[in-house]
């Protein structure tokens, strides 16, 4: 018997990518150097020391001070206040509405559907995530500092990867309204190929759903140090 070929396994990536990949904007092949290998080329000589002191020094001492803030807080309530937050933002936008596009501001001057309003508001959404995902992680970190030494020096690498990753995680994030600029003007073109009225739009509801995926793919990823960090200070009483 002929053995069936499986298709390639993607479990291992995010669900940023594999939606990208999905809509075609991106191809990922897949990586053969180890993560840290890979991880090495994002940071400078700078960088390195700070993360070798702190996986070899003692933690700081201003722990208590630092988590006042947050002293009583239900951190898994928080955390899920907020993303539950930002994900209706996503999905409550009126410009992003496939039910809602023909109401939406997309025409240009002569007539033509434009992608800029849709940028703005991807935007808009980017910095939102990253404000509200920010807070979170350094109040997880103010929590983490008072607790068990392990936890202290995981918040305090959580604290120099931040510093050390954030510039080129922004420039990276940056390029997905643009990804998405590509496939509005690829979908553009195969309506006006297949003679579609641009009047009607067909093609922008479906577009519009793509936009949502992306942003709540986006939003995942970006939370990801966070429920890290929450499931360590979920485990610390186990000995994790």
């Amino acid at each position: 018997m002929t053995r069936a070929v499986a298709p390639p396994r993607r479990f291992h990536r995010s669900r940023l990518i594999r939606v990208l990949e999905d809509l075609a904007v991106v191809t990922v092949a897949d990586s053969r150097q180890p993560l840290g290998e890979r991880l090495g080329q994002w940071l400078d000589f700078k960088d390195a020391i700070s993360l070798y002191s702190v996986l070899h020094g003692g933690p700081s001492g201003d722990a208590g001070r630092r988590a006042t803030a947050v002293a009583g807080l239900d951190l898994k309530h928080e955390v899920a206040r907020v993303r539950a937050e930002l994900l209706d933002g996503i999905l409550s936008d009126i410009q992003l509405d496939p039910n809602e596009t023909s109401a939406s501001e997309a025409l240009g001057t002569q007539g033509r559907i434009e992608f800029t309003p849709y940028n703005r508001s991807y935007l808009s959404h980017q910095r939102s995530m990253q404000t509200a995902v920010n807070g979170l992680r350094a109040q997880l970190r103010a929590v983490a500092s008072t607790r068990s030494p392990a936890l202290r020096r995981l918040a305090a690498l959580d604290g120099e990867l931040e510093k050390a990753l954030g510039a080129r995680e922004r420039g990276l994030l940056a390029a997905l309204p643009v990804f998405l600029g590509k496939r509005f003007e690829q979908l553009f073109a195969q309506g006006a190929e297949a003679g579609d009225d641009p009047a009607s739009r067909a093609w922008l509801p479906g577009f519009c759903r793509e936009m949502q995926a992306v942003l709540c793919a986006e939003l995942d990823l970006r939370l990801q140090p966070v429920f890290g960090l929450l499931d360590a200070l979920g485990t610390d009483g186990a000995g994790q």
